[in-house]
């Protein structure tokens, strides 16, 4: 596609990823470190996805939720990693507008849906340490059910805002994109427009879902980690420690 000197979003058919800035003869080994890690988090996720949905002990709110952040991670690495790989193996490395729109919306959907989806585990792990005799009625499968419900909703919410913002900007020249996929920083990069209300966006967004859940998780933490430690015995203690460890590791991965 040709560069312009000026235009709008309305004229743009495609954009340009530029990806890695490294030589042609690398690209394969990109390809190959990608196909890898791609390859562990689709059997890793559906390992645990498997063995959650086919052992009926573990039908647990914790393992509710774990089942669900194994989805949300397989989901927003196949939005990412399958284009990514193909641009490696390819000298056309372009995606349609559509395509980076439908990109960019799937990313921050579950993205986001994962953030208060790790939150709602931290007060599910807060209930169960803290108050483990009332921890079945207050945790029970519709509020877990409406919890997940609830953090899908606020990513689609977020997302159909942030990708609002972003692809109502004009774009001038320049349709490259310096990255592996279409990230909003990155695109508006090449816009000439005012950007004010895109960073208020993002500032109120971040505001709105990055302090809440950040807070729900430590302030969970705290209380468990007050509460742990006043059980008299260690044996117990690494048993109540114990049940958070998978989340400790999902929320230190992101």
């Amino acid at each position: 596609m040709g560069d312009k000197g000026t235009g709008n979003h309305s004229d743009v058919t495609d954009f340009i990823l530029e990806g890695f800035r490294v030589r042609p003869e690398f690209y394969i080994l990109l390809f190959f470190l990608f196909l890898l890690i791609y390859s562990m988090v689709l059997l890793g996720n559906i390992s645990v996805m498997t063995i959650i949905v086919t052992d009926s002990q573990l039908n647990t709110p914790m393992y509710f939720f774990l089942g669900n952040l194994s989805f949300i991670d397989v989901s927003y690495s196949t939005v990412i990693a399958p284009k990514a790989m193909a641009h490696f193996l390819s000298e056309k490395k372009t995606v349609s507008f559509a395509g980076c729109v439908a990109q960019l919306f799937l990313f921050a959907l579950f993205i986001v849906t994962e953030g208060f989806v790790l939150a709602a585990m931290a007060y599910d792990r807060f209930s169960a340490i803290c108050n483990p005799l009332l921890h079945s009625v207050h945790m029970s499968r519709r509020l877990c059910t409406q919890l997940v419900a609830g953090s899908y909703f606020c990513g689609w919410a977020s997302s159909i805002l942030q990708v609002s913002v972003t692809f109502s900007v004009s774009f001038c020249a320049s349709r490259v994109i310096a990255h592996f996929y279409c990230d909003s920083y990155q695109i508006e990069k090449i816009s000439c427009s005012n950007l004010f209300v895109n960073k208020m966006v993002s500032l109120s967004l971040s505001v709105i879902i990055i302090l809440p859940t950040i807070v729900v998780i430590i302030v969970s933490y705290l209380y468990i980690v007050s509460s742990v430690l006043k059980i008299p015995s260690s044996e117990g203690r690494k048993k109540d420690f114990s049940t958070c460890s998978s989340h400790l590791g999902v929320v230190s991965l992101l």
